[in-house]
């Protein structure tokens, strides 16, 4: 799917402008940062709703073309939906530049499980965690971190910051500098005789 978005800029703004817009099969955001003012904009509906069925478009830089002919780089910073339908109401889009540091919760896949030692001798594995929060630059985002745990035995566990991640990109827990932040992310348990 592609990564850039076509939005027109809305001069109306408010709670009865949004509710109006929405009624007409529009979604209102809004797009801000980068020591810039805010620019009140709309999506089609359709294409938000299906754009966001993939996964990876919550974690990437998405360019957005605005009606005349202005492109702005941006992430979504915040995205909010019905209570009972689950529809985008608006997205909140923060400009971003190839050098902007961000912070924003990935997703951690697991693989091997199935081949771990220590889940081949019967311990159960257990995943503490399905997201970390990272800082990095813009340009460096990860859209998942893959942790391979196939080498794992029982009694093992793996913490925060044996997490593999890519070059510029920090665990924000451990910015702390305390090991109290340093969190278990998954473990697999003593086989019982």
């Amino acid at each position: 799917m592609s990564q850039v978005w076509t939005a027109e800029v809305r001069s109306t703004e408010g709670k009865g402008a949004s509710r109006r817009l929405r009624h007409t099969g529009k979604v209102p955001a809004i797009i801000y940062g980068a020591d810039k003012d805010a620019v009140s904009v709309t999506f089609e509906g359709n294409f938000v709703k299906k754009a966001l069925e993939d996964m990876d478009v919550y974690n990437s830089v998405l360019t957005i073309e605005v009606t005349g002919g202005k492109k702005e780089n941006v992430i979504i910073k915040d995205l909010q939906r019905h209570p009972a339908r689950s529809d985008v109401m608006h997205i909140d889009m923060q400009r971003v530049t190839d050098k902007t540091r961000i912070t924003k919760r990935i997703p951690l896949t697991f693989t091997g499980s199935a081949v771990a030692p220590g889940v081949k001798l019967g311990g159960m594995m257990t995943f503490f965690q399905k997201t970390v929060e990272v800082r990095c630059a813009a340009k460096v985002l990860p859209k998942v971190i893959e942790i391979d745990v196939s080498k794992m035995e029982a009694g093992d566990s793996m913490r925060l910051s044996d997490l593999p991640m890519p070059k510029g990109v920090e665990v924000v827990a451990l910015l702390h500098g305390s090991s109290d932040y340093d969190q278990a992310v998954v473990a697999i348990g003593k086989v019982r005789r």
